[in-house]
């Protein structure tokens, strides 16, 4: 699903919004969530998941079409962990899950 879709699906659930005001909403919902990400903050959606940074150390590569070897920098990435209740809902049809999730 794509930002837009999200914003069609939200409005077909509401159609007393207007989708503009929708949109401006998600916007700024993601727009936060990738601020506090580039503050290095860690971002809490209860149920659903957690967004945070994590940093990669420098590092020798290696360049896949002349097999030279390069420097990579130290950077930083954005690291989505599920939640608890996510698991559980992604899960609901896997074999073994009316026995509980034994893996976390």
């Amino acid at each position: 699903m794509i930002k837009s879709e999200l914003v069609l699906k939200i409005a077909e659930q509401n159609p007393h919004l207007y989708q503009r005001d929708i949109e401006t909403v998600v916007s700024a919902i993601l727009d936060t969530i990738a601020d506090a990400l580039a503050r290095g903050d860690r971002v809490e959606l209860r149920g659903f998941g957690a967004f945070s940074v994590k940093k990669r150390d420098a590092r020798s590569g290696r360049n896949p079409r002349t097999g030279a070897t390069v420097a990579v920098c130290e950077k930083n990435i954005p690291v989505f962990k599920t939640g608890k209740e996510m698991r559980k809902r992604l899960n609901l049809s896997a074999p073994g899950a009316e026995n509980g999730d034994s893996t976390g």
